[in-house]
């Protein structure tokens, strides 16, 4: 049986430039990966202490979810617990509502996307804007992400500046350079953080022991 991630293989596998172009984009990024790792002698490690920390928190998450959100609210912090993404999502838009938010911009959330958050509140007026960058081109072109940390990497330049062309971000028809989109980018997210009525971002790891709330971005949106 096909499933959709299948099908949307062997169309992208049609062009047969494209795929080799990708292959060797993801071939340079592993190598940089390798090479970083290799810079450090602790790196295996690092990343078993990683694991087994993260193996603990996974097992014990109840009690650490308890316990985080009592530190939160202990600093006046509001707590939703949801069981679903039905009830996470109607969360979300009663906030927004009663504050009578018609935009918000957000940072990228792989639980928002999983929630399928976005087309959620879209669907009961909400304006909702992707500021991460890679998230806001496939937002641009109605398309879902292809990596959980690098989200457009099957996109080439020129087709994000064809794109930004026809939306109007870009005037220079013909420009794809990365400079200059980005430069382009950067005038378009500022005026929507400009114009929104709430932020939301998503957040890498809480710590359970004092409250602290730790969000990692290469671009400085989610500081945003």
């Amino acid at each position: 049986m096909s499933t959709l991630h299948s099908k949307a293989a062997r169309r992208f596998n049609e062009n047969r430039e494209k795929t080799t172009w990708h292959d060797a984009t993801f071939w340079a990024l592993r190598q940089k990966r390798d090479q970083m790792a290799e810079g450090l002698d602790e790196w295996e490690q690092l990343r078993e202490h990683a694991s087994q920390i993260k193996r603990h928190t996974i097992t014990h998450l109840a009690d650490y979810l308890e316990q985080f959100a009592a530190q939160l609210e202990s600093r006046g912090v509001i707590v939703h617990w949801a069981r679903t993404a039905d009830d996470f999502n109607k969360t979300v838009l009663e906030i927004l509502q009663k504050h009578g938010v018609k935009k918000m911009v957000k940072s990228k959330s792989m639980l928002t996307e999983e929630c399928g958050m976005n087309p959620y509140l879209e669907q009961n007026g909400i304006d909702v804007v992707e500021t991460d960058l890679g998230e806001r081109i496939l937002q641009l072109l109605h398309q879902k992400p292809s990596h959980i940390v690098m989200p457009a990497i099957h996109l080439k330049r020129e087709e994000v500046g064809r794109m930004f062309e026809e939306k109007g971000i870009s005037k220079e028809i013909g420009n794809y350079d990365p400079t200059y989109l980005t430069r382009c980018a950067r005038m378009h997210l500022r005026n929507q953080f400009m114009e929104a009525g709430a932020g939301m971002t998503g957040c890498n790891f809480g710590v359970a022991e004092s409250g602290d709330i730790v969000v990692c971005t290469n671009e400085g949106n989610a500081d945003m």
